[in-house]
């Protein structure tokens, strides 16, 4: 017996506070490691406006193109012509914390947390977005790994909300 194919695509929001530095590495992280599964985007409560240096090299490392990165509101994300999420992650205990708006659809909603990279010198802080990095890396590798049947519960659940959205 041959296996399903599945294609959907999933989008996933990735929610930090200032949006420089763990959403968006989760966010490149993802696209590159999820191979045209995931559409990865990062969202701030309250965007710093800038993405961290560090964050910008790391995701270089790994050939994923920073040029369009900048750091925005989570609000971009609730218009009508936004990209429709289906899982949304926070990734810092702020934005764990704070009150999230009704997103369109209900969709998954997890916390991965990591400590804010930091340090009192550069070599130190550059070690600690490397540590935060490999650690974003070891969760997406997870994500990306799963089965495809594991992830076929978020399309029948849309599937369903749509048979309820038809006229009798």
């Amino acid at each position: 017996m041959t296996q399903p194919t599945f294609n959907r695509v999933f989008n996933v929001l990735f929610l930090c506070t200032a949006n420089s530095a763990r959403s968006v590495m989760s966010e490149g992280l993802l696209n590159i490691l999820g191979q045209g599964r995931f559409n990865a985007y990062s969202a701030g409560t309250h965007p710093s406006g800038q993405i961290h240096p560090y964050t910008i090299e790391l995701l270089q490392s790994i050939g994923y193109e920073t040029s369009h990165l900048h750091s925005k509101s989570w609000q971009e994300f609730e218009h009508s012509n936004a990209p429709h999420m289906d899982i949304i992650i926070t990734v810092c205990d702020k934005a764990h914390g704070e009150a999230c708006p009704a997103w369109p659809g209900h969709p998954i909603s997890a916390h991965w947390g990591y400590e804010d990279p930091r340090g009192d010198t550069e070599e130190e802080k550059r070690a600690s977005f490397s540590k935060i990095f490999a650690q974003i890396k070891r969760r997406i590798d997870l994500l990306v790994s799963l089965p495809s049947e594991k992830l076929q519960h978020l399309s029948l659940n849309d599937t369903v909300k749509e048979i309820g959205k038809t006229t009798i």
